[in-house]
């Protein structure tokens, strides 16, 4: 009779503290609690309740959570309109999970919106987490499985001792995340995948190059086409992009930066003979200096062009004789890379004798360079 009395108590505390608008502790003490973790764009949210393994008179439930507090399987509760109710994962209220964009919970497909959250605890076999299109009830007093919007299995793992139940992430990604119930002695997990969170990124981007902001300076276009560039998509729009960058009203400005983004996505774009005469007057632009036509030399011989990184390399020791080591360094790695080992360690002793100060811990790579070179010579 005591057990049920608290229990009515506790049960309608809960509720008038819901009813009411002043503010009142928690039932139970069980503090609120909300983590959010963005996967990309991507927001998801879980808002719960947080008991401790210490019942709030002290007790000591280590040993009597799950199974005992947490009850396996589906039960009558001997409340509300629920016969065969699965666990809230977590306390008081619904446990609610927010999802800003669709994803993917292991495997399966979930549109965007607010679910309660619930899990089946199973004394053998695996656990089930339930999303429900209802999120709003208190507890799982009122669960419907109609109402479920998808069940998802999982293996509980055994996990470091925690006091209060805690919702959290771990193997971020930049598509992906695991969500994880930490209790006691158990972690309970899932998978949230947003495998279109380029096309994400793409859609929020393409909005905000029309703000006011972004608008009026070249630098949000240029970034939009690069980032296309390097994700190999969206590349149509993202070459308008390019030359918006280069020659868009007010704000277009031409120079390499610019000239070299228009040139990565027509190479994303396979158009490598229109990149390379992009590049072609990129690196003859005043605006062009040593080191970006260096690094760019430098990225065609990773491609292996070994010939057009050597005409490049070339080209910068012409444009700008006064640089007495970058222009060397590329002149030896150009001829490195065709063979010609001569002149790589004659361009290599140039470079070593006119090393700056901010080089010179590198100093023992490009002595090793040399010392190769010769060892083969």
């Amino acid at each position: 009779m005591k057990k049920i009395l608290a229990f009515l108590v506790a049960l309608a505390a809960g509720f008038y503290a819901a009813a009411q608008s002043i503010s009142l502790p928690p039932s139970g003490d069980n503090q609120k609690s909300t983590v959010t973790q963005w996967i990309g764009p991507v927001s998801v949210t879980i808002d719960y309740s947080s008991p401790n393994v210490h019942a709030p008179n002290g007790d000591d439930r280590k040993g009597h959570i799950w199974g005992e507090l947490v009850h396996y399987g589906f039960i009558d509760q001997g409340y509300g309109t629920s016969k065969a109710a699965p666990w809230r994962a977590g306390a008081n209220e619904n446990t609610v999970i927010t999802f800003s964009n669709d994803v993917k919970i292991g495997g399966e497909k979930l549109k965007a919106g607010k679910y309660g959250l619930f899990l089946d605890v199973e004394k053998d076999g695996p656990w089930t987490w339930i999303f429900s299109k209802t999120s709003d009830r208190w507890g799982s007093y009122y669960y419907d499985p109609k109402d479920d919007a998808l069940r998802v299995k999982t293996t509980p793992e055994d996990a470091e001792y925690t006091e209060y139940l805690t919702y959290s992430f771990t193997d971020r990604e930049p598509n992906s995340s695991v969500a994880f119930l930490q209790w006691e002695n158990k972690r309970v997990p899932f998978k949230i995948e947003v495998p279109n969170v380029n096309e994400l990124y793409v859609e929020k981007i393409r909005g905000e190059l029309m703000g006011n902001r972004m608008g009026f300076d070249y630098t949000p276009w240029m970034d939009a086409a690069q980032f296309c560039a390097q994700n190999k998509i969206n590349l149509e729009e993202a070459l308008t992009w390019a030359d918006n960058a280069i020659s868009g009203t007010f704000i277009g400005r031409e120079d390499f930066a610019s000239l070299q983004t228009k040139a990565l996505v027509l190479y994303a774009m396979k158009r490598d003979a229109e990149a390379d005469a992009v590049m072609d007057k990129a690196i003859k632009l005043p605006t062009a200096h040593v080191p970006d036509v260096h690094q760019y030399g430098r990225s065609l011989l990773a491609a292996g062009k070994s010939q057009k990184a050597m005409e490049v390399f070339k080209l910068n020791r012409q444009l700008h004789p006064d640089d007495t080591f970058t222009t060397y360094v590329g002149l030896a790695r150009g001829y490195t890379a065709l063979g010609d080992k001569k002149n790589a360690i004659k361009n290599w002793e140039i470079a070593i004798k006119n090393i700056p100060d901010n080089q010179k811990p590198n100093l023992p790579a490009y002595e090793a360079e040399v010392k190769k070179l010769k060892g083969g010579a």
